[in-house]
């Protein structure tokens, strides 16, 4: 192939790709669109699920680590896990939207609600997940987005899962990896809101804006300094 011909192909999907990487790393608003336009706004649930639809006794666990999008794919194909639901939680307006959660002014953050079997996985398991997918010393957000409705937090159900999310964020600091204090909450779980349904399984539904905002937001670069080897092999699908 002639190197002119070769140079004017590698331009263009270098344009290509700069051009899907501007579109990612907008806001979730913009790089959602209007997919969510006119849908009513989402019903709170139950914060706990009884029964698998196989009859064995389930739990669930709330978690809030930025983007809700990476904090799913991050939990859905777990060992146990049976499904990572994208939300708001932690805020004080019934049924909020995207739109307004985004704007700061509810107290939400976004968040997953993961639904698991106990008989094959454990809390203490998807908090170790959790807490080697999140910056917990950023106290403004996570990674590139900035606002208390991106904070990582962890929402407790009961003082069982009270009890390892404290005993878990002693170890870590005890443990002297990271050169910051931890300023992840922990705090009792209340209401969640599902998110609007183009934000569920956003990284199967759209996998180059997903991923051209992962890179943009430098979510995984800093995991890896975060948590070395753990950090960079963290589950991003």
């Amino acid at each position: 192939m002639p190197l002119k011909t070769r140079s004017h192909r590698a331009i263009s999907a270098s344009l290509i790709i700069l051009g899907a990487f501007a579109i990612a790393i907008r806001t979730h608003a913009a790089a959602a669109g209007d997919a969510g336009a006119g849908k009513p706004g989402p019903q709170p649930v139950a914060k706990r699920v009884l029964r698998s639809p196989l009859g064995r006794p389930v739990a669930q666990a709330t978690f809030a680590g930025g983007c809700f999008w990476c904090e799913e794919a991050t939990f859905e194909g777990l060992p146990g896990v049976i499904s990572v639901v994208s939300g708001y939680t932690g805020g004080s307006t019934p049924n909020p939207t995207y739109e307004e959660v985004s704007s700061g002014r509810t107290g939400h953050a976004e968040s997953v609600r993961i639904t698991y079997d106990p008989s094959k996985t454990t809390y203490e398991n998807l908090l170790d997940v959790f807490w080697h997918n999140v910056d917990p010393t950023q106290a403004d957000g996570q990674f590139c987005d900035i606002g208390r409705q991106y904070r990582s937090a962890i929402f407790y159900q009961d003082e069982s899962q009270r009890r390892l999310a404290v005993d878990t964020k002693a170890r870590i600091e005890r443990s002297g990896r990271l050169s910051k204090p931890i300023v992840t909450e922990i705090v009792p779980a209340g209401p969640f809101y599902p998110a609007e349904d183009y934000h569920q399984d956003f990284y199967r539904k759209n996998p180059v804006r997903y991923h051209a905002y992962r890179l943009g937001c430098g979510r995984d670069r800093r995991l890896a300094e975060l948590w070395g080897k753990s950090g960079a092999q963290a589950r991003r699908h």
